[in-house]
């Protein structure tokens, strides 16, 4: 299966998609030139015969696109790895742990596969939090900001808040601007579910919170309090 996505993928490639996809990143990265609405639309034309297969043969699919280096597969391989979540047990985060550290190398690698395939699965065993949290003290610049962007979306949902304010102290005054707009966005996340205690946390730190990541923290609070903190 792999070679044939991948021939599909070739297939579908258009140079002027990837000229504009390229002014995204700053750091090098392969793109082929499929958009991802098109990338998605593959996919799904797959989910039957991953269906058929068993959960070690999705992950085995999954790494294989991965190490090839390209958005298109690694979009793939996100989009794999979701479709078997419910099969999910606690030491599949072993692998999904190697996959953070050894193939996301950009933020949209990172912000894809941790805010589905790493947040689903510690929505569904949250003893994997403390493991998520040790990522904070990585060199790695993603796998820092994958320990914030990991709890987008259940914090969107109120679940986590208190990791994510443990998370932004800890990187608060990290150098790297993807991290900081990675805690940032958590805070805003968390903001849509409780906005008196984002804006009682980032207020309180206003003075030392670098710029761009208060500015991430205040966007979707309401008016007024988005309004306040924009005053200090």
């Amino acid at each position: 299966m792999f070679a044939e996505i991948q021939e599909k993928l070739i297939e579908l490639s258009d140079e002027n998609v990837a000229i504009s996809g390229y002014r995204f990143f700053k750091e090098p990265v392969e793109i082929r030139g499929v958009s991802a609405h098109t990338v998605q639309k593959l996919t799904r034309t797959y989910f039957k015969k991953l269906d058929q297969m068993t959960k070690a043969q999705v992950f085995e699919l999954c790494e294989e696109l991965m190490k090839t280096n390209y958005q298109e597969e690694f979009l793939v391989a996100c989009e794999f790895s979701c479709r078997v979540h419910k099969k999910f047990v606690q030491s599949d985060f072993d692998i999904f742990e190697k996959w953070v550290k050894k193939y996301i190398n950009n933020w949209a690698k990172c912000d894809t596969f941790c805010n589905h395939t790493i947040g689903i699965i510690i929505e569904k065993f949250p003893d994997l939090i403390p493991r998520v949290k040790q990522w904070v003290k990585s060199e790695n610049r993603w796998v820092r900001r994958a320990a914030a962007v990991s709890f987008i979306i259940p914090a969107r949902c109120g679940l986590f808040i208190d990791d994510v304010f443990e998370i932004a102290d800890f990187m608060l005054l990290d150098t790297d601007d993807m991290v900081r707009k990675g805690y940032g966005w958590a805070l805003k996340s968390a903001g849509v579910a409780d906005a008196k205690r984002v804006y009682d946390f980032v207020t309180a730190r206003v003075a030392k919170m670098p710029r761009i990541a208060y500015r991430y923290a205040i966007e979707k609070l309401p008016p007024e309090m988005r309004a306040a903190a924009m005053k200090l």
